[in-house]
């Protein structure tokens, strides 16, 4: 009998190191339940080794934290390493990273005022003592992983996913990560004012600064996804700036030769009655050539290339190529929204900008200014493939060399492109990239497997 009044002493008196050892099975299922929540919320792809390592490694600090850093500092010592152990053992974006910390914060936050008022309206049982009293600061840390479990359920059967973050530029990321820190600062300052002074504070205070918080992170999720929204319609409407201006130079081109098939063909003819052969070898070049320009453009349209970040690439380099008077040759034999189910699409467009603009510089040098740009899928080991191949003058290039950070043979060039390329490859077991050339045409084939 001594014994479970000592065991019910020590469960409802303030007793902090009681606490932190009872936290250390908690703190591990707080991981895993908030990491269910925010990899669905913000459909974060990764695997089962990746989620174990991080719930045992994030759940292992943060059980060292709890003994070793005073209470105080804790939630600002976890909002730097948290978004850490996210990017590097989920293998997110930085962007993600950051933005699942103050989902995840922002929730459980308002789980634990609406826990602490209930509590405070029908006991009289103040903030203080829930922090303090190992078991109430139990119950309501089973309540709030409860909950979040079951906000984690139901954004899964909604299917509810965060998307609009992705494939922005870089100016507007940066702007992003800058507003969601902002953002993770006040919550960490919140909590703490909530933690310490929430028994010398008035309930009414507590509550609108809660609320406050709240409010101001609802405003700021909502402009960001504004902000990103915008992104997205600009580099659309971008992309459909380059087919309108596709659709109208080869209208102009089919209009001019059906204006002038009559000439041609008298043309024609008047090689043929003189029999001059090499005089219509000669024309019939011209006229293949003014062909090919023609056959590309109809390439170049959204009906065959159907993924709009991919056109929007190929679009611009087609008319930078066009004024350094290199033709690109395109054959697309696939449909290009399986390669966004195999890669992210922003790693991919960043290494087909790079490889086109290498091999525009190339090509330009040359007499003969060629560019031969090919998709294709290999049904045998399910891999698709990318072949750039351009004409070069430079035949002693090293194609190992050029992957050396800080390697090129252009004026003005970090020569960072394919150094780039290499890193994106170190982290996606996936993909490769080979190199080769000839006495005509150096050629890069970029494969991305299932």
């Amino acid at each position: 009998m001594n014994i479970l009044q000592t065991i019910w002493s020590a469960l409802t008196t303030p007793n902090e190191s009681l606490i932190k050892f009872m936290a250390m099975p908690l703190i591990f299922l707080d991981v895993f339940i908030g990491m269910l929540f925010f990899t669905t919320l913000l459909n974060i792809e990764t695997t089962k080794k990746r989620k174990l390592i991080y719930v045992l490694v994030y759940g292992s600090l943060a059980i060292l934290f709890n003994f070793v850093i005073p209470t105080s500092y804790t939630v600002f010592i976890n909002i730097f390493v948290w978004p850490l152990m996210i990017f590097f053992i989920l293998k997110t974006t930085i962007l993600k990273s950051i933005l699942s910390v103050v989902l995840t914060m922002s929730a459980t936050s308002l789980i634990e005022f609406l826990f602490s008022s209930i509590l405070f309206c029908l006991f009289k049982i103040d903030y203080n003592l829930i922090m303090t009293i190992p078991l109430y600061r139990t119950g309501m840390s089973i309540g709030i992983y409860f909950i979040m479990f079951l906000l984690y359920l139901l954004i899964k059967y909604l299917k509810f996913h965060i998307k609009v973050f992705e494939n922005l530029n870089r100016k507007t990321k940066i702007l992003l990560v800058f507003n969601i820190l902002i953002i993770l600062f006040v919550i960490a300052t919140q909590f703490y004012l909530v933690r310490f002074y929430s028994n010398t504070m008035p309930f009414f205070i507590t509550f609108a600064g809660i609320l406050g918080l709240l409010a101001y992170s609802i405003i700021s999720i909502y402009n960001l996804v504004n902000i990103s929204n915008l992104e997205i319609t600009k580099r659309d409407l971008e992309s459909a700036q380059m087919t309108i201006h596709s659709l109208t130079i080869l209208h102009d081109t089919v209009r001019s030769f059906k204006h002038d098939f009559d000439n041609i063909v008298n043309s024609i003819g008047g090689y043929v009655i003189n029999e001059d052969m090499e005089g219509l070898k000669k024309y019939y070049n011209q006229l293949l050539e003014e062909c090919n320009k023609t056959n590309n453009l109809y390439a170049l349209s959204p009906a065959v290339i159907n993924h709009p970040a991919i056109y929007h690439i190929l679009a611009t380099k087609y008319y930078e190529a066009d004024k350094q008077n290199v033709s690109i040759h395109l054959n697309v034999f696939l449909d290009l929204n399986e390669i966004e189910s195999r890669m992210k699409i922003y790693d991919f467009t960043r290494i087909l900008g790079i490889l086109l603009d290498n091999a525009i510089d190339a090509a330009k040098e040359c007499d003969e200014k060629i560019i031969n740009v090919t998709f294709r899928k290999e049904n045998t080991n399910d891999m698709i493939a990318i072949i750039i191949q351009n004409t070069y003058n430079n035949k002693d290039v090293d194609t190992e060399d050029i992957y050396r950070k800080g390697i090129t043979s252009k004026e003005n060039h970090s020569g960072l492109g394919l150094w780039k390329i290499r890193q994106i490859l170190m982290h996606n077991n996936n993909l490769n990239l080979f190199t080769t050339k000839d006495s005509k045409f150096f050629t890069q084939q970029f494969e991305i497997f299932k």
